[in-house]
C-alpha cells in the first residue's frame, strides 16, 4: 500500500523567501541610492545657501564702510541773531550750534564736539571773527592736546578774522573741538561768520 508523500513546508517556503529577500535587498540598494542622492543634494544646498551667507555679509561689510566714509560737518556759531561770547580768564568750549551739513552724524551740536567713528585722516578748518579792538582766537583741541590756533589782534576798532586749518589721524572715538582763547572773545550772527568744519579723508 503507498503512503501519500507530504511537501515539506520549510522546501515550500524557501523559494518564496529567498525572492522576499532578494526585493528587500534591491530596494535597500535603492533606498541608499537615493539617500545618498539627497546628501549629495543638501551638501550642495548647504554649500550654496553658505556661499550666499558669506556674500551678503560682505555686501554688509561693503555697505558699512561706504556709510562710514561719508563723514563731514560744517557748522556755524550762532543760527540767528548775534552774539560775542567771551572774553574769559580761562579756555571755554565753543558749541557751533547751526549746523549745515552733519553727514555720518559724528559732530554734536550740543557740547560742539565731532567724535571719530573710524580710524582714518581728517581734516578740519575753523574761522573765528572778532571787533572792537580786542583779541579774538580760538584753539583746535584732540582729546584735551592743544593742536592749532586761529588768533589776532586788531588795535584798531575795525572787525579782524583768523582762520587755520589742520589733518590729523584720529583712532575711533577720538575728540577734536574749539576752545575760546584766554583773554579772547568771538562774534558771530545770521552772517555766520565764525564756523567750525571738518571731514574725513580717507580711512586707515
Amino acid at each position: 500500500m503507498e503512503t501519500a508523500q507530504t511537501s515539506d513546508p520549510e522546501q515550500t517556503c524557501k523559494p518564496d523567501i529567498n525572492s522576499v529577500l532578494r526585493e528587500m535587498s534591491a530596494l535597500l540598494a535603492e533606498l541608499k541610492a537615493e539617500i545618498r542622492h539627497l546628501q549629495k543634494e543638501n551638501e550642495a544646498q548647504a554649500a550654496k545657501v553658505k556661499e550666499l551667507e558669506l556674500l551678503r555679509a560682505e555686501m554688509d561689510k561693503l555697505k558699512q564702510e561706504s556709510q562710514v566714509k561719508r563723514v563731514a560737518f560744517s557748522a556755524s556759531l550762532l543760527g540767528t541773531g548775534s552774539q560775542t561770547i567771551g572774553p574769559f580768564n580761562t579756555q571755554v568750549p565753543l558749541v557751533f550750534k547751526y549746523v549745515v551739513s552733519n553727514i555720518g552724524n559724528a559732530y554734536n551740536s550740543h557740547t560742539g564736539s565731532f567724535t571719530a567713528p573710524v580710524r582714518g585722516a581728517y581734516h578740519f578748518e575753523f574761522y573765528v571773527y572778532g571787533h572792537h579792538s580786542r583779541p579774538s582766537g580760538a584753539v583746535l583741541v584732540k582729546n584735551g592736546e592743544h593742536i592749532f590756533i586761529a588768533y589776532e589782534h586788531s588795535t584798531s576798532p575795525h572787525s579782524v578774522s583768523s582762520s587755520n586749518g589742520v589733518t590729523l589721524l584720529l583712532e575711533v572715538g577720538d575728540v577734536v573741538f574749539l576752545r575760546l582763547w584766554e583773554g579772547a572773545w568771538i562774534f558771530d550772527n545770521g552772517n555766520r561768520h565764525s564756523t567750525f568744519s571738518g571731514h574725513l579723508l580717507f580711512p586707515m
